[in-house]
């Protein structure tokens, strides 16, 4: 859907198959119902994600053409892929293994580039398109600075021939695509200040006369996970003003919301407000916790589990959880979420139009607490509306 200049959309990792089999049979089932009330009258976006497997798949036989066909069919286009969660993403147990293969192994690399050849063959005319990617590798596995350092340039050396690829299919083809890299908490690069220092003290000087500043900015650029950032109380208007200022590019908005508390001074309180928190703790994915002292200062857990077992977590005032859950809801109860995080963000989105693409990134469907699950495709549904209503109206 465009909407504002921008591509809308939803991303497909929602879905449980990882085989190209199993992910195509849920589109044709999920896609027709989900247009039909989304965008009857206009072609509606995919924000494609394929597990390694299926991006495999997809580029056998004719299996490319048969999707390109079908997508014609239906309406639908993909502008958006989501290439962070290289394997297994439901009723598996992910955790850290989310980031593996990491950005120095060739499987990344190579997975990678399987999908920008399948997204440039889907690609429309006249609009970009992105990848996003996990940021670059996970801290608690390089605990030595020197170990750190050298993943990140041997890192930054696989995106940059990912770059010169980029470039290649721009010369060739002219359509701009672009890796959009993700921080998130425990990332190597996990919040706006690392990503710009790790593109400006890293990436730029790699430029050469083959791959030019310009290039690079063309062709890396920060997916800006609202969820993400809001964990890590991060300024958004600051973060993208000097984005802006620096001439680095957000490929992509993902539009996800966090979990988040408010924890008050009396024990009985605590309790309470713990043990809804503790309802999320469940054994998927990984639910990073960063918990805001008085004095401002952050304290980081790898999970929500380590958060709930710290008994000196009474000195926080509020957490934030890594756990994304439905963009429509606000208030919980005794917990809230970052709604008002994407509102903001939005909000500067509606000035400035920083990005053309805006993608919806619940996943969490299947693991939510049983309150707050409801049919797939209704929710779908509902989160791309209000978002739509976000755009369309003021909205402070």
């Amino acid at each position: 859907m465009k909407i504002n200049s921008a591509q809308l959309t939803f991303c497909t990792n929602i879905y449980a198959g990882e085989n190209w089999a199993a992910h195509f049979a849920v589109l044709k089932d999920s896609f027709p119902k989900l247009k039909e009330q989304l965008s009857p009258s206009e072609p509606m976006g995919i924000g494609l994600r394929l597990s390694n497997l299926a991006s495999t798949e997809l580029l056998e036989n004719d299996n490319l053409s048969i999707f390109k066909a079908w997508l014609d069919e239906a309406g639908g286009y993909v502008f958006t892929m989501n290439g962070f969660p290289y394997g297994g993403f439901h009723n598996t147990r992910v955790k850290d293994q989310v980031h593996a293969p990491d950005w120095t192994r060739p499987e990344r690399l190579n997975y990678t580039t399987h999908l920008f050849k399948i997204l440039a063959e889907l690609l429309p005319d006249g609009i970009d398109g992105g990848i996003s990617t996990s940021p670059l590798s996970y801290k608690p596995w390089f605990n030595e600075a020197e170990k750190s350092i050298e993943a990140t340039n041997i890192a930054t050396k696989n995106i940059i021939e990912v770059a010169h690829n980029l470039k290649a299919i721009k010369e060739q083809t002219g359509k701009i695509l672009h890796l959009d890299i993700e921080p998130e908490p425990d990332g190597f690069l996990e919040s706006g200040e690392e990503f710009i220092q790790w593109y400006e003290n890293v990436l730029l000087p790699s430029a050469d006369k083959n791959l030019s500043v310009e290039d690079l900015k063309t062709h890396i650029t920060l997916c800006y996970d609202v969820c993400h950032f809001a964990i890590g109380y991060e300024p958004h208007k600051e973060i993208i003003k000097t984005l802006k200022e620096k001439g680095i590019q957000i490929g992509k908005i993902q539009i996800s919301a966090a979990l988040k508390a408010k924890l008050p001074a009396t024990d009985e309180s605590r309790s309470l407000i713990k043990a809804e928190l503790s309802r999320f703790d469940e054994p998927t994915y990984l639910h990073q916790v960063i918990a805001k002292k008085a004095d401002g200062s952050l304290q980081r857990y790898p999970d929500l589990s380590l958060a709930l077992n710290d008994d000196e977590n009474c000195l926080a005032e509020e957490w934030r959880a890594h756990f994304h859950v439905p963009i429509f809801i606000a208030d919980m109860g005794f917990i809230q979420s970052t709604q008002n995080d994407i509102i903001e963000v939005l909000n500067i989105f509606k000035k400035h139009h920083f990005t053309n693409h805006l993608e919806v990134e619940t996943y969490t469907w299947e693991v939510l607490p049983e309150n707050l699950k409801a049919p797939l495709n209704e929710s779908i549904i509902r989160e791309l509306n209000w978002v739509k209503n976000i755009l369309n109206h003021p909205h402070e």
